[in-house]
């Protein structure tokens, strides 16, 4: 008995110090949000204070009211970079689905040559940010003469590593002797892929709606679209934030209104997505 309750207490005390562990983890995801949302509620004059506080004293929505009545004086409506925003996030993040999930299946479920280089290809991609590959797609979009229209924003982001890579591994574990099944039935191939497979595949195809929507969304289009009627959101706000110090507070709203949308898609995803990485290093 003696022994039991040694190992008891001994696999308590390993549960409380992962909880603790996991604790701290998440203040540290927490706390730059709320400290944005405290920095975009302080007055001018507590945003410089030094030294810096973290907690507002006298909270103030006058930053947004800041925003949006700055935003009343353009000539393009606010709705309308509302609109850009949404329609770029949206159909770049169809498209990213639709042609990682092709693309992700062949790797996964079949046998050709130079299979292995090109997901070396995908994981070698991995590694680059968006920065790096900024003039080559710039270059590629102004040869195809799609510069200053949506499509310059669109059709780069058809090329998305991240969410071929996640439906490729999702896909792996997929059963095999179902497909087998399917084409001893005399399913065609594209039967097989669009009614069998990608049902089954719904926690990537959410995770990758949440990570191309997050970074289509926040993405600014000053270098692509230069016509005002097209720009985005995220433009229009790095624009009425930019006018020094006395726009501070303008530029720590402008924050958190961009991170709302996001957030709101990740909550309702979230068991999605923690499956989806969950599984994306399983192989059946």
């Amino acid at each position: 008995m003696r022994l039991s309750a040694k190992k008891i207490s001994r696999s308590n005390g390993g549960t409380a110090v992962i909880l603790f562990f996991l604790f701290l983890l998440s203040l540290l995801m927490v706390v730059p949000l709320v400290y944005a949302l405290l920095q975009s509620l302080k007055p001018i004059e507590e945003i410089f204070v030094y030294p810096p506080r973290f907690w507002v004293k006298r909270p103030t929505a006058g930053n947004f009211a800041s925003i949006f009545r700055s935003a009343g004086d353009l000539w393009v409506p606010f709705s309308r970079y509302v609109f850009n925003s949404l329609f770029i996030a949206g159909v770049s993040t169809a498209i990213q689905v639709i042609f990682a999930s092709m693309a992700a299946y062949p790797l996964a479920k079949h046998r050709f040559k130079g299979q292995n280089f090109l997901f070396n290809l995908v994981m070698i991609a991995l590694l680059f940010t968006g920065e790096v590959l900024f003039l080559p797609q710039y270059l590629l979009v102004s040869l195809l003469g799609i510069v200053d229209s949506y499509w310059g924003l669109i059709l780069p982001s058809m090329a998305y590593p991240l969410g071929l890579y996640l439906m490729r591994q999702n896909m792996l574990s997929f059963p095999d002797s179902i497909l087998e099944a399917a084409r001893m039935d005399g399913a065609a191939e594209r039967y097989t892929f669009w009614k069998i497979v990608m049902p089954n595949m719904k926690a990537p195809l959410m995770t990758m709606i949440v990570f191309a929507f997050s970074a289509m969304w926040s993405r600014s289009d000053a270098t692509l679209i230069y016509s005002e009627e097209l720009k985005s959101l995220p433009t229009l706000l790095s624009q009425l934030s930019s006018a020094g110090i006395a726009r501070a507070g303008m530029a720590a709203a402008s924050t958190v209104l961009l991170m709302i949308p996001p957030i709101i898609v990740f909550i309702l995803t979230q068991s999605q997505v923690i499956e989806a990485m969950t599984n994306s290093g399983i192989k059946e």
